[in-house]
């Protein structure tokens, strides 16, 4: 399996540390493809940097570190500093590359433990060891759930921005309209997935944790 229950000291450092390499690689993707395609405010504010204390709410990390859910950072960016043309398509790499960023990092964890299995690492009763296997199963974990995460389709999540940008200007201008109940219903499913109400499923397990526990497997064991 690769999600354990058991809360260990190795856990708890392990999630901490591949939380704040995940969403630092996240923030730093938005900012600088946005900046690549045009937005010259990421340079400006300082943000095309890999030093986390720039990119990270601590606070919304620790929460989402210790039960699954937080607000993790921002990226100023915005399609209205891109230049006009293919504004659309440059807009669609600047919020594609956050997500994209926690696939790629999810497949690099996933290469790195394949190696320490194959090199027995998980056999050993070391704390060491465990620490670093723990270190690598949770760095496939996260970086997929915040994949899949980002990409449901509601605001303010990328998702919803990539569906901004996929959609014709008269959809896009429609699917704008209806923004404020779209934060709504992402809220909405937020409370659900807590609440766990008898005969309503949990959505987010559907949408998020599901298909991260079935990439995770066949990332690290190919089934």
């Amino acid at each position: 399996m690769l999600l354990s229950g058991n809360i260990t000291p190795e856990l708890i450092i392990a999630n901490l540390l591949v939380l704040l390499v995940a969403m630092t690689i996240h923030e730093w993707a938005h900012n600088f493809v946005a900046w690549k395609m045009g937005d010259p405010e990421p340079k400006r504010l300082g943000r095309l940097t890999l030093n986390p204390f720039v990119h990270i709410n601590w606070i919304g990390w620790l929460m989402f570190a210790l039960i699954g859910f937080g607000i993790l950072g921002s990226a100023p960016i915005s399609p209205y500093r891109m230049p006009y043309e293919n504004r659309r398509w440059r807009w669609l790499a600047a919020v594609a590359a956050g997500p994209v960023s926690n696939l790629i990092l999810a497949v690099i964890f996933a290469l790195a433990m394949r190696l320490a299995l194959a090199a027995g690492l998980a056999s050993s009763d070391s704390f060491f060891s465990s620490l670093i296997m723990t270190i690598l199963q949770q760095g496939v974990i996260f970086n997929l759930i915040l994949f899949f995460f980002n990409l449901i389709p509601l605001f303010p999540l990328d998702g919803w921005q990539i569906v901004l940008a996929l959609l014709p200007p008269d959809l896009a201008y429609t699917w704008q309209k209806y923004q404020q109940v779209s934060y709504y219903a992402f809220f909405g499913l937020i409370l659900l997935s807590f609440l766990r109400l008898p005969g309503i499923p949990n959505l987010l397990n559907v949408l998020v944790y599901q298909p991260t526990i079935a990439l995770a497997q066949f990332l690290v064991f190919g089934r």
